[in-house]
């Protein structure tokens, strides 16, 4: 292999079967190492060998979401042979490492611990406790660089995909204080090779420990208290030592460039952030049928209508709830965060529920709450609590993952998407629509403001204004208005509904795929030349 790109993240969703991915994040680090692999291109892959992975999250009788952790099926992992230890507190704990290539990916190398006591590190994704999320951090990052020196491959980017994966830069600068270079020169020769992702400007999402903490648990790899406050001060912030690790990093569409730079612009010696907006695998989210049908116009339409039906029958099986083909079906299906307002639809009863009994409109909800967090399962239960008000026009669709993800992103009409504008920070789940012909009804946040054209491959929910005192009820008025002026119309014009289809494969199939992602990260944020077999960015 040539000087490789070693890809760090906590998750990467590459198939249902094989959970160990909480979300968008995942997936998209999924799709980053099938596109590598498509285009030929030097990238490995690290991260962890999740015992039971993320959350199966059924619905109990009093429609309330309940969380549980399976086993699953590992047979495709290789073990390496290949065994690294890090520090995690008082223990040294040794860790082997396994590999993948099963889901025709780029290789990718799990890490997991050896001996049962150290079986908590990688219980399951995300634990809340700061011991063991910062053991989790310790293993991928500290871990993933002395693997990949033991596994022989010659890395010259270390790609950072957002900040749980830091103290490998940590212990890269550990690294070379231990043969004899200053604090200052090591930091600054290490940030010549990373390069780092950030993903959300949701605090959650960008983590912060205290640093006593940190050195009580190994994570400081033997530099003193000073040298980890210049990097990320006190509480270490893991986003800041992202940025100041780095020699570039990139925020995920063009609007979050800009959210990103101004949010972090206070951060001294940070790195320049760049825009690379998120892409999709297109073998992976495209049903084959719309690749084969998109040149005919009476034929694209008959693969939707099939599209339309395999989805009506796999909600039917996993809820009991039929749905009626004929009626036009708006889905909603992403992480159950309280920005993304998966229940702002209903919030005027007066002018959803006419349409809903009417039986102009039909809607499908999915979505999946951290296992820890109350509000996400609240909203969940919201959601659960209006699909029973409204039998056979609501539906909820339970322990949403790649799968079910694929049945909707096929088979709906109408893709709907309402976060509070600029919190999105992309929202790949309306490309991966779009791909099969289904028209995103959006707000213009994340990827939707370079894509969209109004009335033309989807519609935008208003103008993009931000921050006015009641941002819920300007939405909301604008939601109901495109709705029911413009998209319900447009569904009883068949001819323009499916020009409108075609305009939506079309503007998605390579502008926002993962192949040109890929040779954008190479290109724009590596600085390294495409070999000319991968093709030149569009």
């Amino acid at each position: 292999m040539a000087r490789a790109v070693a890809y760090f993240s906590m998750e990467f969703g590459l198939h249902a079967d094989f959970p160990t991915y909480a979300g968008g994040l995942g997936v998209l680090a999924g799709d980053f190492i099938k596109s590598a692999r498509d285009l030929g291109l030097p990238v490995v892959g690290v991260g962890l060998r999740w015992a039971r992975g993320y959350s199966r999250q059924r619905i109990d009788a009093d429609g309330v979401p309940v969380d549980e952790f399976p086993d699953y099926r590992v047979d495709f992992l290789e073990n390496t042979g290949v065994c690294v230890r890090v520090r995690v507190a008082a223990r040294e704990v040794e860790a082997r490492v396994w590999r993948t290539e099963r889901w025709g990916n780029a290789p990718l190398f799990l890490l997991e611990p050896v001996a049962p006591e150290d079986a908590w590190i990688t219980h399951r994704l995300y634990e809340p406790s700061i011991e063991r999320r910062v053991a989790q951090e310790i293993l991928l990052g500290v871990g993933g660089v002395r693997a990949h020196a033991k596994l022989g491959f010659d890395v010259d980017t270390y790609h950072f995909n957002e900040g749980h994966a830091v103290f490998a830069g940590i212990e890269m600068i550990a690294e070379r204080m231990a043969t004899g270079a200053e604090f200052c020169e090591a930091w600054e020769d290490v940030r010549r090779f990373i390069v780092f992702t950030t993903h959300t400007p949701i605090p959650a999402g960008n983590e912060a420990h205290p640093l006593d903490a940190l050195r009580r648990l190994g994570a400081c790899c033997e530099l003193v208290d000073p040298e980890m406050h210049a990097i990320a001060g006190d509480p270490f912030n893991m986003t800041v030592a992202g940025l100041r690790l780095s020699r570039r990093a990139n925020a995920v569409s063009a609007l979050h460039g800009e959210v990103s730079r101004a949010m972090w612009r206070d951060v001294e010696g940070a790195s320049e952030i760049i825009a690379i907006t998120n892409g999709v695998h297109v073998p992976t989210w495209q049903d084959a049928r719309i690749r084969e049908a998109r040149g005919s116009r009476e034929g694209l339409w008959a693969t939707h209508q099939a599209l339309k039906r395999e989805m009506i029958e796999a909600v039917a099986e996993r809820t009991g709830v039929r749905l009626d083909p004929d009626v036009p079906t708006i889905a909603f299906a992403r992480r159950a965060a309280a920005y993304k307002r998966a229940d702002l639809i209903f919030r005027d009863p007066t002018r959803i529920e006419p349409l809903l009994t009417g039986r102009r409109l039909q809607l499908v909800f999915a979505g999946k709450a951290h296992p820890d967090d109350a509000e996400g399962k609240r909203l969940v239960a919201k959601l659960v609590g209006v699909a029973r008000r409204y039998p056979g026009a609501v539906v909820f669709v339970p322990d949403y993952n790649m799968a079910v993800a694929r049945v909707l992103t096929r088979g709906a009409d109408v893709w709907l998407n309402n976060p509070l504008r600029p919190l999105e920070a992309c929202g790949t789940s309306g490309m991966k629509a779009a791909l099969n012909g289904v028209l995103n009804l959006s707000v213009l946040d994340g990827w939707w403001p370079e894509a969209c054209r109004h009335g033309v491959n989807g519609w935008a929910i208003g103008d993009g204004t931000e921050g006015i005192p009641d941002q819920d009820a300007h939405d909301l008025a604008s939601l109901y208005a495109t709705l029911e002026n413009e998209v319900l119309p447009a569904y009883r014009d068949r001819g323009h509904w499916v020009d409108m289809m075609l305009a939506s494969i079309a503007s998605v199939e390579e502008r926002f795929s993962s192949d040109r992602m890929v040779r954008e990260y190479f290109t724009r944020l590596y600085g390294r030349e495409l070999p000319a077999d991968a093709g030149a960015a569009p």
